[in-house]
């Protein structure tokens, strides 16, 4: 048995806590002002402290208050999200991804339309999040697309996304069109992009020079290096990948294109269950997702 106070009561403080009111409360859940206060009082003798502290014409959370609130409220959000699903025609079915943040935003997202139309019976729930997911544990996932690696486990398929070409990428304002650029490089501000597997250091050695030695602005994530890059902050390196978007509408250009040596690595990884690819959700989404991620591979060095 769950340790769990009357979800009657739960219901009717969070929506006092979040309207601050007493009165809306009751016109939203349709009680009486009277009924809503009862309940409150109820839940703060269940805790034994003060929830609210009771103002004019409205009422405000506690301390405790606002802590129960806000986990309430992603726990109503789940059972709303969960009530929804159940409410779907018969023939729908919902597919929980979860992905690295920034190819979520920069590769994946922008290319979820595309899956959708061909898919129309089958509803994406994404999220997104930088460690990866260990799917013998996280069953509500169907399927995790992670960065730099994946938990190996029995009964889990993981499958490289493909060769990534990792190169400098700044914006054109950057450069000065009548200097060579294997002297911009060393003068040119540089962009960590912290959890990438290639650093500046490595790209400098691939291509026979020496890194400079002076600070460089850092990002914890591909997508915030890009973005940088795209402000004219500095050259970054990253996934042509996650900049095609940018390159493509010429907001970013890879310096050096035809002098420089690219550095190409697999850094995105799909696993799914082995006991679960027959589903149709899967299955379909797996084999879309493999013909994107050939679409723009990079050449393995």
């Amino acid at each position: 048995m769950r340790r769990l106070p009357n979800f009657v009561l739960l219901r009717a403080f969070e929506a006092a806590a979040r309207l601050e009111s007493f009165t809306l409360a009751a016109n939203e859940l349709h009680l009486t002002q009277s009924a809503i206060s009862h309940q409150v009082r109820e839940l703060e003798d269940y805790f034994g402290r003060k929830l609210f502290e009771r103002r004019n014409r409205r009422v405000e959370p506690t301390l405790e208050g606002r802590r129960l609130l806000e986990s309430l409220s992603r726990v109503f959000d789940v059972i709303e999200a969960a009530c929804n699903e159940v409410s779907l025609a018969p023939q729908s079915q919902v597919l929980a991804v979860y992905s690295a943040p920034s190819l979520a935003a920069k590769w994946l997202g922008p290319r979820l339309p595309l899956f959708m139309q061909a898919h129309p019976d089958i509803t994406i729930r994404l999220t997104s999040g930088a460690d990866p997911v260990d799917l013998t544990v996280a069953r509500e996932t169907d399927i995790a697309i992670t960065y730099g690696t994946a938990h190996q486990r029995a009964g889990v398929i993981v499958v490289p996304l493909g060769a990534e070409r990792i190169v400098p990428l700044c914006s054109p304002r950057l450069l000065a069109p009548d200097t060579p650029i294997q002297t911009q490089i060393h003068t040119l501000p540089l962009i960590d992009s912290q959890l990438s597997p290639v650093k500046w250091p490595d790209w400098f050695v691939a291509n026979g020079m020496v890194c400079p030695k002076r600070p460089r602005a850092s990002f914890d994530r591909g997508a915030l290096a890009l973005s940088a890059a795209v402000d004219g902050m500095g050259v970054a390196l990253e996934s042509t990948r996650l900049a095609e978007r940018e390159l493509a509408r010429g907001e970013l250009v890879t310096p050096g294109e035809e002098v420089f040596a690219p550095i190409t690595r697999e850094i995105h990884f799909l696993a799914y269950r082995r006991n679960e690819a027959h589903l149709h959700k899967v299955g379909a989404f797996l084999n879309w997702l493999l013909v994107q991620a050939r679409l723009n591979q990079a050449e393995p060095e």
